[in-house]
């Protein structure tokens, strides 16, 4: 299979009422393990990375990801997670990344709208896909921190108007998810009736951001192995796949790939106590990845879709 747009893999889902992970990564054996399951439940995948991950991983990480990905037997695409600027999403464009998210949600909706509207006219001329946000979404982004009092629902006239004056792809929208491994006590609330509305009154697919489920399997690991991750908390799957049947076609993962790949490296290192060989952490972590990863593709319903 080749590297395909974004646009081309969630079309797909929205018209077929499923749901595509877009998975970060980091690092060579993120990317694996991501795309192992991916092929081992045919299923499309977007793996994403952020500003921080590239910075992290240099012009290097974007080569090892295309590679990887040309290789595998399933559709990939390559996602920009959360750019901050033009300038950000050009050079990723310029970097081989076949999708880019332009996110300017917490400036003044006239600016998003510009700086959005800027995106996506050289992105599309390179057939390169483009996801816009609107509303603010709790916990920590890339650049910024929102608080839960600051978190904006999306209003379906402020959806409607983004979408006809951007051009942009696919939206990210406000339902009452948020970033990170902590959001509250108690199962979070998802605004599904607005999920709804929003798809019914657009037709390009919807993202779900913060939408790790926080396997409380993979808490515990990590905290019998020396961690502290104390009240954490996710989506529920039948939230997520709730999610998916009302518009929802792209569902970030970020969170749940972090769990599983640390309680792989502290077990290890918790209990191979004079081990220095990295294969010997990094092997497991992946192969933790592998399973997350697995998991999720079979909430999103996109196993079979290649």
């Amino acid at each position: 299979m080749s590297i395909v747009s974004g646009a081309e893999i969630l079309k797909a889902a929205r018209e077929g009422n499923y749901g595509v992970g877009a998975f970060n990564t980091h690092n060579l054996e993120i990317t694996q393990g991501i795309l192992a399951a991916a092929e081992k439940k045919s299923s499309p995948v977007m793996i994403s990375m952020s500003e921080g991950a590239i910075k992290y991983g240099g012009k290097i990480l974007p080569e090892i990801v295309r590679i990887l990905a040309e290789r595998s037997s399933v559709p990939v695409a390559i996602h920009l997670d959360h750019g901050a600027s033009y300038e950000v999403c050009m050079k990723a464009i310029q970097l081989g990344f076949t999708s880019v998210m332009i996110d300017k949600s917490h400036e003044k909706e006239s600016i998003n709208i510009e700086e959005t509207r800027r995106v996506v006219k050289i992105a599309h001329a390179l057939g390169v896909s483009v996801e816009g946000e609107i509303g603010r979404l709790g916990g920590i982004e890339e650049h910024i921190e929102v608080s839960h009092e600051d978190a904006i629902l999306t209003e379906i006239v402020e959806a409607e108007r983004f979408y006809r004056e951007t051009g942009i792809d696919y939206l990210a929208i406000a339902v009452g998810t948020s970033h990170g491994p902590n959001k509250g006590v108690g199962r979070p609330f998802i605004h599904h009736r607005r999920i709804k509305e929003i798809s019914d009154s657009i037709s390009i697919p919807l993202v779900l951001h913060g939408a790790s489920s926080v396997p409380a399997h993979l808490v515990d690991r990590i905290n019998r192995a020396g961690g502290e991750l104390n009240g954490a908390v996710g989506i529920h799957n039948e939230d997520i796949k709730k999610a998916v049947t009302s518009g929802i076609a792209k569902i970030n993962t970020e969170t749940d790939l972090r769990l599983a790949f640390y309680a792989g490296v502290r077990e290890i290192l918790q209990s191979k106590k004079g081990e220095i060989d990295p294969r010997k952490a990094l092997g497991p972590a992946r192969f933790e990845i592998e399973k997350i990863v697995a998991e999720r593709i079979d909430v999103f319903g996109s196993a079979g879709k290649a």
